[in-house]
């Protein structure tokens, strides 16, 4: 299947392999709520929604020269900030194994759990980065994961429940 009108979001002729800090969003597919509840400006996230997250955070423990930052699980995306130093993966190839990890690990909930089942597939495609060039990038970044949950009804990921 090819996706002819499909536009590149990545920045062409960048090397997503070298040394540096990325902002990603990766959103689940149809941007169901699988992972959490927000109301009333207090965040709630469910067992699948904390697998995510301690997927995130050890993914240095798997592979040399990748650290992670601040994440924050919403209910139908994710945010976080994933530095490469000298990594022996590139940032493509990193959230393509961070989304099986996830999905397998979802399934199994699924199965064992009794997790809402997803459609088709766990998350979208692709997912949106950012390369962090500057400390106030990073400071400004930062801040918009840790207030994210407070801002729910204003995200453009919000979505219908």
């Amino acid at each position: 299947m090819t996706y002819k009108n499909r536009k590149n979001i990545r920045l062409k002729n960048y090397d997503y392999g070298q040394d540096g800090l990325y902002f990603v969003t990766i959103c689940i597919n149809n941007r169901e709520h699988l992972l959490g509840k927000v109301f009333d400006n207090s965040h709630f996230v469910n067992d699948a929604g904390l697998m995510v997250k301690s997927i995130w955070n050890n993914l240095s423990k798997y592979y040399m020269g990748v650290e992670t930052h601040h994440f924050v699980v919403m209910p139908n995306h994710v945010h976080g900030i994933v530095e490469l130093d000298n990594a022996d993966i590139d940032l493509s190839e990193l959230m393509q194994r961070f989304k099986t990890f996830t999905t397998y690990q979802y399934i199994d909930g699924v199965h064992n759990n009794k997790w809402k089942p997803f459609s088709k597939k766990l998350w979208q495609r692709n997912y949106h980065e950012h390369v962090i060039r500057s400390n106030v990038s990073f400071d400004k970044l930062q801040g918009y994961i840790l207030n994210n949950p407070m801002q729910w009804r204003d995200d453009i990921f919000y979505g219908v429940e």
